[in-house]
């Protein structure tokens, strides 16, 4: 029902995780592979292992945003790429985030990740705001276009006819958008787009401290969770209107039930990662969340996602009719609870008082027969 296909890639799910948080060792990418999730993805690799940004570097408020800034963490490419790793999607498509310092860095991972047999997928990491002295290679059109080049001349990658997409950091601007997917567009190499990474260069303050929330670049981070998922949903939006339809496009950013992915589909995605989400509420929030949306689907009469996927409409009188109508018949019920359960509590507070009184005159009575 809510199959979905990545390229050559059968998901059974549209829902898999984000390249970032409880995704770096084999034990975390096993218990994404025991979840409903469609995919595993693991964490964004460097050549060689590194243990990122100094201590404390993240920071998070339930329902509101996270923000992070961990310099990559993780465990360097060759550990992402062992049997072992593999072996730990048990079965379901196993994909490998690159990010490397340069692009050097990037074509020899690349290298490495077209010659395993068990990898299914490549996502190339070009939206990474937190590695201090490294600007975002998708924000600077010229290095966007030398590093597609670069990956569209790979002969490994065109051998292993493997799935690879981009990760991208949001757009604000309409002529960024428009850029960036016609750049994107000149390249047959690219099967898919992730949109979005974290906001970069958001600040949280201690009020009571007086200082950042988070110790690296003076308190600055890349910002996620529910506050980026209605910027996540126009990049979504966008993206899909502007690229060519061969480019798949997955949606990032912010969600946390049913309706966001919902919504994303609606959209134009073709699968969901989720990410913050994930990092709070472990694996266990891809089953709730397929739930969720299959739930959607079934009571508006949709048996798999293409029946509705990119069909969001345009905003109309009848359309808000609808909404409104729909509110109410939720709302309804709701009232008559409410107003059945405040006249049950005054109805007791009547036989409470009745008691009272009749215990105080059964009183009087028997003082004055005593």
């Amino acid at each position: 029902m809510i199959a979905t296909t990545l390229g050559p890639l059968k998901l059974d799910t549209c829902i898999y995780n984000a390249s970032g948080p409880r995704t770096g060792s084999t034990d975390a990418l096993a218990k994404i592979s025991a979840s409903s999730a469609g995919a595993v993805l693991a964490k964004s690799a460097t050549v060689l292992e590194q243990n990122g940004n100094d201590l404390p570097r993240t920071w998070q408020s339930d329902k509101v945003a996270s923000l992070n800034s961990e310099g990559l963490p993780n465990k360097g490419i060759d550990y992402y790429l062992s049997a072992e790793a593999i072996a730990s999607a048990n079965g379901k498509p196993y994909l490998v985030s690159l990010s490397g310092h340069n692009l050097a860095d990037n074509l020899a991972m690349l290298t490495k990740a077209c010659k395993v047999d068990g990898i299914h997928g490549i996502e190339l990491n070009l939206a990474c705001p937190n590695v201090i002295g490294h600007p975002i290679i998708a924000y600077d059109f010229d290095q966007l276009r030398d590093v597609l080049t670069a990956v569209q001349a790979h002969e490994g990658l065109k051998a292993s006819k493997k799935l690879f997409g981009i990760k991208m950091p949001p757009y604000f601007d309409g002529p960024h958008f428009e850029k960036s997917a016609q750049i994107i567009n000149d390249f047959d190499c690219v099967h898919f787009v992730a949109s979005i990474n974290t906001i970069g260069n958001a600040l949280v303050i201690d009020s009571e401290a007086e200082m950042p929330a988070i110790r690296p670049k003076n308190g600055l981070g890349g910002l996620s969770g529910p506050a980026v998922k209605y910027t996540a949903l126009a990049n979504v939006k966008k993206m899909r209107e502007l690229l060519h339809p061969r480019i798949a496009v997955v949606g990032v950013g912010g969600i946390e039930s049913g309706e966001d992915v919902f919504n994303m589909l609606l959209c134009g995605a073709q699968a969901v990662q989720i990410g913050t989400c994930h990092w709070i509420e472990g694996p266990k929030c891809f089953d709730r969340i397929a739930v969720e949306l299959q739930e959607i689907m079934q009571r508006k009469g949709y048996t798999s996602i293409e029946q509705f996927r990119g069909k969001l409409q345009n905003w109309s009188k009848e359309g808000a009719a609808k909404s409104r109508a729909a509110r109410k018949a939720v709302e309804a019920p709701k009232a008559a609870s409410s107003t059945a359960t405040e006249s049950q509590n005054n109805l007791i507070l009547i036989i409470v008082s009745l008691i009272a009184i009749i215990a105080g005159l059964l009183g009087e009575r028997f003082m004055l027969t005593a």
